[in-house]
């Protein structure tokens, strides 16, 4: 039985500055499907394409690119991987006290501060703050450190002002636990990642935590805001949509695949899920992709 804990990621600043810079070209980040966790935040902008998203309890799947801010310690897995189409990724990584820790409590950063504690949960930015943001991060890369600091602390402020983001865990979801606790969610977590193909009974993962069902059931919703059922559920329904846009192969083909045992019932948790049937939410990715191509030419 595979019990690999979240690594514990090891970041050291870019050499001559404050804070990690990185940009990956074609999907070159090697640490993309590892869950992993650091006391750093993370800023991740994804060049276009696809991908599964899985930070914290929260689950699911972008197209045309993403613009992630990650808090400190939040377990995540890398958003690209050998799939998906996306052009680049860049990763920006910094302690929440990399300038000091009274840089952002005066008058000028102090909004800053205010995003760094709703990262906590994790946020999800989109429309034209991921397309003016993701060009602003992406031309960092040139920059000396002076003006690439001063960069980054101007996006911070501009995503801060933003009201195009979607928080990813539900309020009060935090994996800031004591050392006991992080063991045992991220046990369960990296089960379900490694076995959501199989039938997962709550008799065996409350068991790989050594606790009763009712203990375990208590346990996990108290940490995540979701019941484990649901969890295992999401987990599969990203899955499949993750198929639906890069594999071209059947729905039915896809509901074995992402762990169901039956079709009727894959189809019914797909379109309450998505709002959407599996079928229409393929055509409506290939019409996105077409598009996509064409404004491309």
């Amino acid at each position: 039985m595979k019990t690999v804990l979240p690594t514990f990621e090891i970041i050291e600043p870019s050499f001559g500055s404050s804070f990690y810079f990185r940009k990956y070209v074609e999907r070159a980040n090697i640490k993309a499907d590892v869950w992993h966790y650091h006391p750093e935040i993370e800023l991740v902008y994804v060049n276009g394409g696809s991908g599964k998203r899985q930070i914290g309890s929260h689950i699911s799947y972008y197209t045309e690119g993403d613009l992630i801010l990650i808090g400190s310690n939040l377990p995540h897995c890398g958003f690209t991987d050998a799939d998906t189409a996306n052009t680049n990724e860049t990763v920006i990584q910094m302690k929440p006290d990399f300038l000091g820790e009274a840089f952002f409590e005066i008058p000028e950063t102090k909004n800053i501060n205010t995003l760094f504690n709703l990262a906590k949960v994790g946020i999800a930015f989109s429309g034209e703050t991921k397309k003016s943001i993701g060009i602003k991060i992406e031309a960092m890369e040139k920059q000396s450190h002076f003006d690439r600091l001063i960069s980054l602390i101007g996006i911070l402020s501009e995503l801060e002002q933003s009201a195009e983001y979607l928080v990813l865990n539900a309020e009060g979801f935090s994996m800031e636990l004591q050392v006991q606790d992080n063991e045992r969610i991220n046990l369960v977590f990296n089960y379900v990642q490694d076995h959501f193909r199989e039938l997962i009974t709550l008799e065996e993962v409350s068991g790989l935590v050594s606790m009763t069902i009712p203990s375990f059931c208590r346990y996990f919703k108290k940490i995540t805001n979701k019941t484990f059922t649901k969890f295992v559920n999401d987990y599969r329904l990203v899955h499949a949509s993750k198929l639906l846009a890069e594999k071209p192969i059947s729905i039915s083909e896809i509901c074995f695949e992402s762990g169901f045992n039956n079709l009727s019932y894959f189809n019914k948790s797909f379109k309450e899920f998505s709002g959407r049937s599996a079928s229409q939410y393929r055509q409506e990715l290939r019409s996105v992709f077409v598009i996509d191509v064409v404004d491309s030419i």
